[in-house]
């Protein structure tokens, strides 16, 4: 079945494929957010819970292990920077909503990303809530980088990606971690290249990528 895949998505949309190569070079600038509110939305795949924002929870430093099909990626949560993104990843690692899921996008020309986050496989799925951007003023998206998947402004929900190469993104997707172990592996699943089912150089990967458990290990 081919895998509908729209702008670096988050939510259910029609938007097309059209991901500007524009982008800032200024190093973002910490955003800390006071509140953060999660809307309620459809359809929620595989999940009937919405988190309640913590701000004191919010702040504490965390890093996420990512324990694939192809290896393990380990990265550093930017809690000071993206409190709500952060939050309401570790909300859902913590609920298992990850787990058993499988990383549907896979591009390797312009964009450089493995994209992953969606129960349904699809690129169109979401968690059953959404909020808004952060830590975008400046963002660029060098390897190792890993942010928010979208389907336009303040669209967050579960769906994210890692990058595997610098690479040019206009600065709309939410950075909220920096990955610190793993990123050979990322490079290798790039490596074995995609199906070009959404046009050449972005597909499902070659190299089945499912994500069998997330560990959040607090500092």
């Amino acid at each position: 079945m081919k895998r509908t895949s729209w702008i670096l998505l988050a939510a259910a949309t029609t938007l097309p494929l059209t991901v500007p190569l524009d982008t800032a070079s200024a190093a973002p600038t910490a955003t800390v957010t006071a509140n953060c509110t999660y809307t309620p939305a459809v359809p929620a795949d595989n999940f009937q819970g919405i988190p309640v924002f913590d701000a004191a929870k919010a702040a504490k430093p965390y890093s996420a292990t990512l324990r694939t099909s192809q290896g393990a990626v380990t990265f550093q949560a930017l809690t000071d920077r993206a409190p709500c993104t952060t939050f309401s990843f570790r909300f859902l690692a913590e609920h298992d909503y990850f787990d058993r899921t499988h990383c549907h996008r896979l591009t390797t020309q312009r964009l450089y990303v493995l994209q992953c986050g969606d129960p349904t496989g699809t690129g169109s799925g979401g968690p059953g809530y959404s909020f808004p951007d952060e830590n975008l003023a400046g963002a660029t998206y060098p390897a190792g980088t890993v942010a928010m998947a979208n389907a336009g402004p303040d669209t967050n929900g579960s769906q994210f990606f890692f990058v595997w190469k610098d690479t040019k993104l206009s600065p709309n997707y939410t950075p909220f971690g920096r990955v610190t172990a793993g990123l050979d592996v990322l490079q290798k699943i790039a490596a074995g290249g995609e199906d070009d089912q959404n046009g050449a150089g972005d597909g499902y990967p070659t190299l089945p990528v499912t994500i069998r458990q997330v560990k959040i290990t607090k500092h």
